[in-house]
């Protein structure tokens, strides 16, 4: 069959899209699924406690994955900046995973523990009060809005579901956990959680 042919025609051009396309994408994909490093947890990894979760859902919601990344490419230059490049085993957990697909603030990847509970607070709060030059939106009602939990168990039995290894007791004692909490405890619990299982290693 000549390439002409092919070209000329619209269906077998798209016929043979799909074809390439496929075969690609099962050669990519397929293997990962057979790999343990891509679907077992770090060693040492324990599912995130209740304010950390509703922390990180409060991350989703206010959009900071739309500017910040969580994945640090295994470069020179990321591993440099950030610490040691994201590995498949850390986001096993996550549902849905954060990597993330543009910066304009800085990867959070291992931010867990870089800053004190107070300097979270403090650039949550008003980020140019600690960064002049910061971009980043201000988010004061943070620390007006109260978690009430009723929510929270119910998250947890659904990722229990989704091979998240919560136990009953995580489950049960939820509520208690998030009651009283601000949404700044929450959203700071999650970001001092980020990255600390395999930070150090470089």
């Amino acid at each position: 069959m000549k390439h002409e042919a092919v070209e000329k025609n619209i269906g077998l051009l798209a016929f043979f899209m799909v074809i390439a396309v496929s075969i690609g994408g099962l050669t990519q994909i397929v293997p990962l699924f057979f790999q343990d490093v891509t679907n077992k947890p770090v060693e040492g990894m324990k599912p995130r406690p209740a304010l950390e979760l509703e922390g990180r859902d409060i991350f989703i919601a206010n959009g900071c994955v739309g500017c910040h990344s969580q994945m640090i490419r295994p470069f020179r230059a990321e591993t440099e900046r950030y610490g040691h490049y994201s590995v498949a085993g850390e986001s096993v957990w996550d549902h849905p995973f954060l990597w993330g697909s543009k910066r304009t603030g800085p990867d959070l990847a291992r931010v867990g523990g870089r800053y004190s509970d107070d300097w979270q607070r403090a650039h949550l709060y008003n980020p140019r009060n600690v960064v002049p030059e910061s971009k980043m939106p201000a988010y004061p009602f943070l620390v007006e809005n109260k978690l009430d939990g009723k929510d929270t168990a119910k998250k947890m039995e659904v990722l229990r579901m989704l091979g998240v290894p919560y136990t009953d007791e995580d489950i049960a004692g939820a509520k208690d956990a998030v009651k009283g909490k601000t949404e700044m405890d929450a959203l700071v619990a999650y970001l001092q959680g980020l990255g600390t299982i395999i930070k150090s290693k470089r």
